[in-house]
């Protein structure tokens, strides 16, 4: 049965988690959106394409921090409860632990339902629509992102530079970088050019220049051992030459590899074989299937944390900075043992299970505290007796 303490405290509760995931989310959005902002001074894209662009980050930032928000608000909501003596009166009311704690855990229910909506629908939807609009930009875009004197990267391996662009939209002295085939890097040097859209992509059109490229030679047979390779430089003119600025395209559509963020939980535990996706990538989509189901877990846990740091020992008005101190310690313990089995399951999927030790045992132990362990009723108590009694 639903009391008015418990909606008391639920409104309490939920008010602040929404104003500080909020807040919060804004923060990390506006430090993450600044490496954009170049788009928008320099490349000629629009503010509405730059808001929309970092707006698709949103999901990813709420499902990583509504766990630590939902713990925060916890702790802080009922560390001033107890200050203001409000726990107390409750307590005198006839109020168990667990009745104190069942708002809280109400709410944490909620958020851990909204995290598990994020990490199997929203963030990979919304990862892959940005990965796939960015990779638009950079390739299908080129002719925007080239300016000149700057050094343009179209993608990681494909650098495009001119020293200036005439009214007309024509290129003058360009240097074309191309690495896009692996062992084979090749220099482009022209006097003029110009981009051009295709069907397949952006291709520049280059006017009086040469082509370089170092051809590497493989040592003759009976050479000593540790003989390098041969290394030539092949130097070739031309009056017009032609060159495509989109990325090669891998099998499977759009020219792009999908990371772990893209995809789908199925998509993650059962990839398609076409794909010949390597092993190392394969170990990396187990964990993140791994994390996406067991972060959402951690709202419950980093919850009851909360809970039995605060509502075991006793309360004074100015014994709440341990109760603070003990339950962000044990937070930040967790989510760094939390990162360091990720990354242990991410090379090696035998030591997965260590995910889910990470999540279940500060339920199982919060658990026991709540039900009454006396040998930590008597550490909280007599932390907070010293803590009271020191110089004001």
């Amino acid at each position: 049965m639903i009391t008015l303490l418990d909606r008391y405290l639920f409104r309490q509760l939920a008010g602040a988690l929404l104003a500080v995931t909020i807040g919060l989310a804004a923060l990390v959005w506006l430090t993450q959106s600044l490496r954009f902002i170049e788009l928008v001074l320099d490349r000629g894209l629009s503010f509405w394409v730059f808001l929309k662009l970092t707006g698709l980050l949103l999901p990813g930032f709420f499902a990583v921090i509504i766990p630590i928000t939902t713990f925060v608000v916890t702790l802080f909501i009922y560390v001033r409860l107890g200050s203001d003596r409000e726990l107390v009166v409750m307590r005198a009311g006839g109020l168990s632990q667990w009745q104190l704690a069942r708002p809280a855990l109400a709410l944490a229910t909620v958020a851990m339902l909204v995290c598990y909506a994020l990490n199997l629908w929203l963030v990979p939807a919304s990862q892959a629509a940005f990965r796939g609009w960015q990779f638009e930009i950079r390739n299908q875009l080129a002719a925007i992102l080239v300016q000149e004197g700057v050094f343009a990267s179209v993608g990681d391996d494909l650098t495009v530079y001119a020293r200036y662009r005439d009214p007309d939209g024509t290129l003058r002295g360009i240097l074309v970088h191309d690495a896009r085939e692996r062992g084979n890097p090749v220099t482009v040097l022209a006097e003029a050019g110009r981009i051009t859209s295709t069907p397949n992509g952006p291709r520049v059109t280059l006017l009086n220049g040469v082509r370089q490229q170092v051809e590497r030679t493989p040592p003759p047979a009976g050479a000593p051992p540790g003989t390098r390779p041969v290394e030539r430089l092949n130097v070739l003119s031309f009056a017009e030459n032609s060159l495509d600025l989109t990325r090669a395209a891998r099998p499977g559509g759009d020219g792009r590899y999908r990371n772990a963020q893209e995809r789908s939980i199925e998509e993650l535990l059962h990839p398609d074989p076409a794909e010949n996706i390597p092993l190392r990538d394969l170990r990396r989509f187990r964990a993140e299937a791994t994390q996406r189901l067991i972060n959402p877990v951690n709202v419950i846990g980093f919850c009851l944390v909360a809970l039995a740091t605060v509502l075991t020992g006793e309360f004074r008005r100015h014994g709440g900075g341990f109760h603070l101190f003990v339950g962000i310690a044990i937070v930040v313990a967790l989510l760094a043992l939390g990162l360091v089995a990720n990354n242990l399951g991410a090379r090696d999927n035998a030591l997965l299970p260590l995910v889910w030790l990470t999540a279940a045992a500060p339920i199982g132990l919060a658990l026991w505290v709540l039900a009454g362990s006396p040998g930590w009723a008597r550490l909280a108590g007599l932390a907070g007796r010293r803590q009271a009694s020191g110089p004001a």
